[in-house]
């Protein structure tokens, strides 16, 4: 598309929307920016240059006033905005902003995404990625926008994408050359509504793939393992549970790739040597190696690769051992099944912090779960009392409410002896308290430094 003087409406003032106008003008468009907040509470866009015109902010404008032949929207703006259904009912195409940042790259894209592991396995493949030596980009829903990243790319780039549900839910042409799905569990309901909803956005990562292309699928999640025989790409399947005849396994305490046919098993790394804790971090380990396969790097180069990571910020992220009592950082634990998933790597006792707002979540299971590892249970924030109420349905014993996150912390450090863990793993999103899970995280690590730094 030439896209000179083309009329453009980006929706949502943020990171995202911020990097597809910059893009946008690049490409020589002429570019609308809305959004429901005013230009002092965001950050960044006089730096734009929009003027009045096109700086559309505080409120909703007419549509019919713009006329766009585009419509990009930002991950966090909901498809339900009057003004989106009025754009979608008038014809008027409407993009995410990965659609617009990936329009041009003809780099190889590998796609990720699940509703947990994504950003562990995102980073893992993007530290992989870089050992070919080839130009390599991390983006997208990992905290940094693909449209500001993607420029200047050439055919021999890597561009490894965290693709959310939000963000496939408006791709229309986008090929993901590698795409992962990692599993699938009830999360963001408040906005697909129903779980096969949220798993038919999930699999457009799928949707424009050709035969050359490799799609990796998780083989112990049943939602995802079915995908493959309706997919156009070839399928690779991973298991930490199951031994694959063809696919990524364990054998023992050894992961390996094995092909049915060649009759082989190569051995790529033992499960001693990773730094990763925990069974669902060997999904997303295997998930990477199978990409960085795809992507050219030997099984030794991978196993090196492998070895080396040490994890993320904000996922089960070890702040630090005090006075015999480890704490852990888990604040991107933002749902019922990371949450649980965080529990389950631990042997210790665990006190838990959870609790924030809800994503329209049930905590029944998740409490029988807390119920066997926890020891205290501590709650704040706007779930709090749906979530002492399925503690109780579930039989948890020991439940402290908070009325601050900072109280919260320190009734868990109260609760806590030598030998335990103290855990943020919080089951619900930040958003009640905090701008994101990383300011959360963040304090957490702060309160727990700074009460450990005070004069005995």
């Amino acid at each position: 598309m030439n896209w000179m003087n083309k009329r453009v409406l980006v929706i949502g003032a943020g990171l995202s929307g911020q990097a597809a106008v910059q893009k946008l003008q690049r490409l020589g468009a002429e570019v609308f920016l809305t959004d429901s907040k005013t230009l002092e509470q965001l950050a960044g866009v006089e730096e734009l240059g929009l003027d009045q015109a096109h700086l559309l902010l505080g409120g909703v404008p007419e549509l019919i006033g713009i006329k766009p032949v585009l419509v990009v929207l930002s991950p966090g703006v909901s498809p339900k905005l009057p003004l989106v259904q009025e754009a979608i009912s008038q014809n008027v195409t409407v993009w995410s902003e990965v659609e617009l940042a990936m329009v041009d790259c003809p780099g190889l894209c590998v796609g990720i995404t699940g509703t947990n592991g994504k950003t562990t396995t995102t980073t893992l493949i993007g530290e992989l990625a870089k050992r070919t030596g080839r130009p390599t980009v991390v983006a997208g829903n990992i905290g940094v926008a693909l449209s500001g990243q993607v420029k200047g790319l050439g055919e021999d780039s890597i561009v490894v994408a965290e693709l959310s549900s939000f963000q496939l839910e408006f791709i229309d042409k986008l090929r993901v050359h590698v795409a992962i799905l990692l599993n699938i569990t009830p999360d963001h309901l408040d906005r697909h509504g129903t779980l096969e909803e949220y798993l038919r956005v999930k699999a457009r990562v799928f949707e424009n793939q050709t035969a050359t292309d490799l799609a990796i699928l998780n083989w112990d999640d049943p939602l995802v393992r079915d995908l493959g025989p309706k997919l156009k790409s070839r399928v690779l399947y991973f298991s930490p549970t199951s031994f694959l005849q063809d696919g990524i396994s364990l054998w023992h305490d050894e992961i390996v790739y094995s092909e049915k046919e060649k009759r082989t098993m190569i051995p790529i790394i033992s499960r001693k040597d990773l730094h990763l804790r925990g069974a669902h971090n060997l999904e997303n380990v295997m998930a990477a190696a199978a990409a960085a396969r795809a992507f050219g790097l030997s099984w030794t180069e991978i196993a090196e690769g492998l070895s080396e990571f040490k994890g993320v910020e904000h996922r089960e992220e070890i702040v630090g051992t005090f006075e015999g009592i480890l704490f852990v950082n888990d604040s991107k634990g933002t749902n019922t099944d990371a949450a649980t998933k965080a529990l389950l790597a631990f042997e210790e006792p665990l006190v838990l912090i959870a609790g924030g707002k809800n994503k329209g979540l049930d905590f029944h299971d998740f409490m029988k779960v807390v119920r066997v590892k926890v020891k205290s249970l501590i709650l704040l924030g706007l779930a709090a009392d749906e979530m002492e109420k399925a503690a109780r349905d579930e039989g948890v014993q020991t439940i402290i409410r908070a009325t601050t996150f900072e109280d919260g912390v320190e009734k868990a450090i109260g609760e806590a002896i030598p030998g335990d863990v103290v855990l943020l793993s919080p089951a619900c999103t930040s958003w009640d308290m905090f701008k994101s899970y990383e300011e959360r995280g963040e304090l957490f690590k702060e309160l727990v430094r700074r009460h450990y730094s005070k004069p005995i």
